[in-house]
């Protein structure tokens, strides 16, 4: 299999590298100084690799539909040159989607995967023109989950800003700094299943709440603990059980009340 050129332009796998700040080698590439590291070997890329089509396969069955595989597209993005190859493609009620499929380990999960992939993600519908795509990922050989994501505008707009920054990099032929930070973009206000997270950490009731929960979770398992107990201590045969403070006694369905005098 010839290796693909991936000089002149931007791909989705790129987007990752950038944000993750390895602008250094990937500029290298980009050039055409280094070549492009040799994967065949690394179990977790071949793995992925070799599971595509099954993970389609599932997504298809799940969700009743009939995906194109391998689907390309070339885009210019305010003067970027970008490409993107989606893993999948499908309509529902004519309203186009992507798909993209993963394979990764069992001890993680989808949260931590749209952290990380989330800007390939945006990248892919940005250049495909899609409003929605999902997720699809197999979780070691124990689980399999895909979840829906929306386009975010505001994420592609502060992504870009990079994008841009060192693709211009590559156009003046000027080379990056060998350290670059990792680019935390967050993803809570990006529609997953139609539904955004929210970090209540500044809501001062949320904060008292979540106190009064945590301090007083233990004493709730005791009193749990202690009703459950109680209760069985009551025989088939008894309409009520009790002492000075308390009252045991049989409803007209049978179940048991506890009754504070």
């Amino acid at each position: 299999m010839t290796k693909e050129d991936r000089t002149g332009f931007l791909g989705g796998s790129d987007t990752l590298r950038i944000m993750d700040g390895d602008w250094h080698g990937l500029w290298m590439e980009k050039m055409g100084y280094r070549e492009s590291e040799d994967l065949s070997d690394v179990l977790a890329v071949q793995l992925g690799i070799w599971t595509e089509p099954f993970n389609v396969k599932l997504f298809e069955r799940d969700k009743q539909v009939e995906v194109q595989q391998q689907v390309k597209y070339h885009f210019m993005w305010n003067g970027v040159p970008c490409r993107g190859v989606l893993d999948g493609e499908f309509k529902i009620y004519e309203e186009r989607f992507g798909l993209e499929c993963k394979h990764t380990n069992e001890s993680t999960n989808m949260n931590k995967q749209l952290e990380r992939y989330m800007p390939q993600l945006q990248f892919y519908m940005k250049v495909s023109g899609l409003n929605s795509m999902y997720f699809s990922n197999i979780f070691g050989n124990r689980r399999y989950e895909y979840v829906k994501i929306n386009r975010d505008d505001q994420f592609l707009e502060r992504m870009f800003v990079h994008l841009k920054e060192f693709w211009q990099h590559v156009e003046d032929e000027k080379e990056p700094p060998l350290g670059m930070p990792h680019i935390t973009a967050g993803i809570d206000q990006i529609a997953i299943n139609d539904m955004v997270a929210r970090d209540a950490g500044t809501d001062n009731s949320f904060q008292h709440h979540t106190i009064e929960y945590l301090e007083t979770k233990d004493a709730a398992k005791v009193h749990a603990n202690a009703l459950k107990t109680l209760k069985q201590m009551v025989a088939v045969d008894e309409r009520e059980v009790y002492n000075d403070q308390i009252s045991i006694r049989r409803d007209k369905r049978g179940s048991l009340r506890v009754y504070t005098k």
